[in-house]
């Protein structure tokens, strides 16, 4: 059957298969790697100039040279926020562990402590560890005395993807329940004006934990996933070198009203990160929390469609276009493709754009390259089946019949089998079409043909049609006996269908058979094997029609 002539059901039922597939494979994530290099390849090209609002304060190489060993005592600290407080920063997010008292005794801490009071507004980290190879994680805060210093905690759990890329966020996280939020949010959160934008802007954004999710005390559990939007590269964010701010070094316009981050960047003290704005330069962990502040700050998180969201779209994209692929008038389905999966990635760049929602497109893409390639495929067997069948009856053309001559010869010779081959002609067929038209001639020619091949039954016998009124047919692996008794089957067949072309008794329409049988030899060749049937059959016309004649040899 044609491809395009495929019944409604099959053409319903084959696109309803590919949309349920095309949605499972979205929602699973089995096109991960294809959808974040898609991803990645749109986000570094989609940077952006940061406001200004936020300064990074990095304890650098220099500074390290400058201040001592690390880690510095804590006093060194309490003069950084002294010096911060002077400046009017709006708040700051200290991304460091302090989970163990100063090393040079409690009255540090304190010291330290006292300097968070006086500034205010600051954010202190809040991370999960083992206690001992094999436990249970613990949350791992600052000590007692600073933790009740600082105005917030939040977490610095940096998600990590199966590639190690930092390309999302949970911006709630926390032991058994998602309490703590993201450090940047938390900071965020102690400004009553940012705080104030973020609530009118709407609810905090993100993917939710599904609420059937078991939770458990044990468990790191994670709520409100975004992916993040980066400002750019490393380097993007206004940095100054914690030595210098503290020496007095940095002007005091350039902190003022600002979010200050302060992490280590020293070489080999701190982990960084690969980004999607990356290009193989690890990014540290204090301009990751400045990337996440700005993100916060002007609503700019990008937000995951919802897995059932995903895979109604993805269905829906795959619905269409295999219906439009396989309706019988489409002419061009490889441009519906094209244009389909164009129109998906467009989409998902416009979706994400336009909206900070981000679809995955890379399953929808590759199950309309899996459609396309399957209707291809469908239509090449179709026009390779085509190119050798005759058009009228569905029998062998005479292309089929040289080749599949041509392969029987050498098999019989392989194998010393017989070959024998029909010649078959219809008698008075011009008389025939004459007396009621070609449309009742092509209809008889139909009526042989079925007549022919309902007799050539076996997977290797073939009956073709050479064109007008001459037909074939191969018969592998037959003797003289056999051919002959498939030649008077049809002959007899032939007969009751009484194809009249006038009233008299003999004016009807009959077929003469020429056979050759032979068992190949070296020197046989296809030319002599047809020879030797129209030689029968020209002996059949001449012997007067309706009958059979055969030519045997045993080895030509």
């Amino acid at each position: 059957m044609k491809p395009g002539a495929l019944s409604i059901a099959l053409r319903v039922g084959a696109a309803l298969a590919a949309a349920a597939l095309t949605a499972l494979l979205t929602v699973s994530g089995a096109s991960w790697r294809l959808d974040d290099f898609l991803y990645d390849l749109h986000l570094s090209h989609w940077g952006y100039p940061p406001d200004g609002d936020v300064v990074v304060v990095a304890i650098d190489d220099r500074s390290l040279n400058e201040l001592g060993q690390w880690p510095w005592p804590r006093d060194i600290h309490a003069q950084m926020f002294d010096r911060l407080g002077y400046a009017g920063v709006r708040g700051v997010a200290l991304d460091l562990v302090l989970a163990e008292p100063d090393r040079n005794g409690d009255e540090r801490d304190r010291t330290l402590a006292a300097a968070m009071r006086r500034l205010g507004r600051v954010a202190l980290p809040v991370v999960t560890a083992p206690l001992r190879q094999n436990a249970p994680p613990v949350e791992v805060l600052p000590t007692p005395a600073i933790a009740a210093a600082a105005s917030t905690l939040g977490h610095t759990d940096i998600e990590l993807d199966a590639e190690g890329t930092a390309r999302g966020l949970y911006l709630k996280a926390g032991l058994g329940d998602a309490r703590w939020p993201a450090l940047g949010l938390a900071l965020i959160g102690l400004d009553r004006r940012a705080s104030a934008e973020s609530a009118a802007h709407g609810p905090l954004p993100g993917l939710r934990r599904p609420v059937s999710e078991p939770g458990s005390p044990y468990l790191w559990t994670r709520d409100h996933y975004v992916r993040i939007r980066y400002a750019g590269p490393p380097d993007t964010f206004s940095q100054v070198s914690y030595a210098d701010v503290l020496g007095g070094q940095v002007p005091v316009e350039l902190l003022r009203d600002r979010w200050v981050v302060i992490g280590v960047t020293a070489t080999g003290l701190a982990p960084r990160y690969l980004t999607p704005m990356s290009d193989d330069v690890r990014m540290h962990g204090a301009e990751y929390q400045a990337n996440v502040i700005e993100m916060l700050l002007h609503h700019r998180a990008i937000v995951p469609l919802a897995p059932l969201w995903q895979a109604l779209l993805a269905a829906a994209m795959l619905l269409a276009v295999v219906l439009a692929m396989l309706h019988p008038r489409l002419q061009r389905p490889g441009l519906v493709a094209g244009s389909a999966a164009l129109l998906a990635l467009a989409g998902s760049v416009a979706l994400l754009r336009l909206t900070d929602l981000w679809f995955p497109p890379a399953a929808t893409l590759m199950m309309i390259g899996a459609a396309y390639l399957a209707w291809l495929i469908g239509h090449l067997r179709h026009w390779r089946r085509e190119a050798n069948l005759d058009t009228l009856t569905q029998l062998g053309n005479r292309r089929r019949f040289d080749h599949v001559l041509q392969r029987e010869l050498a098999s019989a010779r392989r194998t010393r089998a017989p070959l024998s081959l029909a010649l078959i002609d219809v008698d008075h067929f011009k008389a025939y079409n004459d007396a009621h038209g070609h449309r009742a001639g092509d209809k008889l020619l139909q009526k042989i043909a079925a007549v022919i091949a309902s007799h050539a039954r076996r997977p290797r016998d073939l009956p073709a049609r050479f064109g007008g009124d001459e037909f074939a047919v191969i018969l592998p692996d037959t003797h003289v006996e056999g051919a002959a008794r498939v030649a008077d089957a049809i002959l007899a067949d032939l007969r009751k269908l009484d194809a009249r072309y006038g009233a008299r008794e003999d004016q009807r329409v009959s077929l003469s058979v020429g056979l050759y049988t032979c068992v190949p030899g070296p020197h046989t060749h296809a030319r002599t094997v047809f020879d030797g049937a129209d030689a029968a059959l020209y002996r059949a016309k001449e012997n007067g029609r309706d009958r059979r004649e055969v030519t045997r040899l045993g080895e030509v």
